[in-house]
């Protein structure tokens, strides 16, 4: 923090050497003294005058507000998608024929995937949470998952890792009809999950003033589109500009709000906990292996860039001011690479499973491990 006391050192720091030096250049003792004499009355001027100068204050806010927020958690939080993946081939034999002795060589891989091993990242001490830690940090939570076919393989995901096999099996039926809403609770952990269909902006906006107007706010939000957007409307401008009023009708979600310049709670509500913010990144398009030739044609690569360019574009991630924090599924299916994906847009049960672990993590170092806790 710099306050009166640290910049009156700075200032004394400042009269006291700068002359010495010039004194070593062989500077005559009337001038390094008028000089001393200078540079003191326009440091002392100055340290008086800051805060009347707003431009100068905000400087000083800035500094101070880095070193608040400069900490091991926001510092975890930033590292938490530095994902590194193998993929190595297994070969397994497939016959043909059951009666044939010919048979036909197949190569299928295992994708194993881990945090980086790097020193920031190793300190930050990130986990894989087993079915017993991931029901206690959702235990008696309200988590809603929001867009389309990615977002409802991290709904898939994150049941495979709460459900045993046998009950897993038993929800994907209705969890996978398409175009449709989703709704399990888990009674054992009073876990309340849902999934929205919505495969727009305009839909998630929807979503987030149907809370506000209801005054119920789930404790985790996933939200993530951009694909169908990409595919039906093909126009990079108009997801910004959607993504910017999704922006608002969140950050208006919020209890609070320095940027829009509210110093209380929403209006008529009372002791609202702000929901865990999670956006749900596209993944990376591999344009030859796509199933339709319209997506082909629409789906290039110049136009997924166009589109990821909107999304930062729009401060919706917290990177960039925004309140969502980021799983990156871009760079964890990039990463994992054309091996892991049957149809260049959905990707193998892995990225979906790092990308629950990641969202797990993030909710440890936010919630102090307390998500459960009403």
């Amino acid at each position: 923090m710099l306050g009166g006391v640290q910049l009156g050192l700075l200032a004394a720091c400042i009269v006291l050497f700068v002359p010495m030096g010039m004194a070593g250049w062989h500077l005559s003792r009337n001038k390094m003294l008028f000089f001393s004499g200078v540079l003191f009355i326009t440091l002392a001027v100055g340290v008086h005058l800051t805060p009347y100068f707003p431009s100068v204050s905000d400087f000083v806010a800035s500094v101070q507000s880095v070193v608040v927020f400069d900490n091991r958690e926001d510092s975890c939080i930033n590292l938490i998608n530095e994902v590194v993946w193998n993929v190595k081939p297994r070969r397994s034999i497939v016959q043909s024929d059951e009666n044939s002795s010919i048979s036909n060589d197949s190569v299928i891989y295992d994708k194993v995937w881990d945090w980086s091993k790097t020193g920031k990242v190793r300190a930050c001490e990130f986990q894989r949470l087993d079915r017993s830690d991931t029901s206690d940090l959702l235990n008696g939570s309200w988590v809603v998952v929001a867009g389309d076919s990615q977002a409802r393989l991290i709904v898939q995901s994150l049941l495979n890792l709460i459900l045993d096999s046998k009950k897993m099996e038993s929800v994907k039926a209705d969890l996978f009809k398409r175009h449709s809403d989703y709704q399990i609770v888990v009674k054992q952990i009073d876990l309340k999950l849902d999934f929205i269909w919505a495969p727009y902006a305009v839909n998630l906006t929807n979503l987030v003033m149907g809370f506000k107007q209801k005054r119920s706010y789930p404790d985790v939000l996933v939200m993530g589109e951009g694909l169908w957007h990409m595919l039906h409307i093909t126009n990079a401008s108009n997801y910004g500009a959607d993504l910017q009023s999704l922006r608002s009708s969140v950050v208006s979600l919020l209890p609070f709000s320095s940027e829009l310049g509210t110093d209380g709670p929403v209006t008529g509500s009372v002791s609202i906990r702000s929901p865990h913010l999670f956006w749900l990144g596209m993944p990376m398009l591999i344009n030859g292996m796509l199933n339709t030739e319209e997506k082909r044609e629409k789906m290039t690569d110049e136009m997924w860039h166009a589109y990821d360019r909107e999304l930062r574009n729009s401060r919706l991630l917290r990177t960039y001011g925004g309140p969502f924090v980021m799983l990156n599924i871009q760079s964890m299916s990039w990463n994992c690479g054309p091996r892991c994906t049957v149809d260049g847009m959905h990707y193998d049960k892995a990225v979906y499973e790092a990308a629950v672990h990641i969202l797990l993590n993030a909710l440890l170092i936010e919630s102090h491990q307390k998500l459960g806790s009403k």
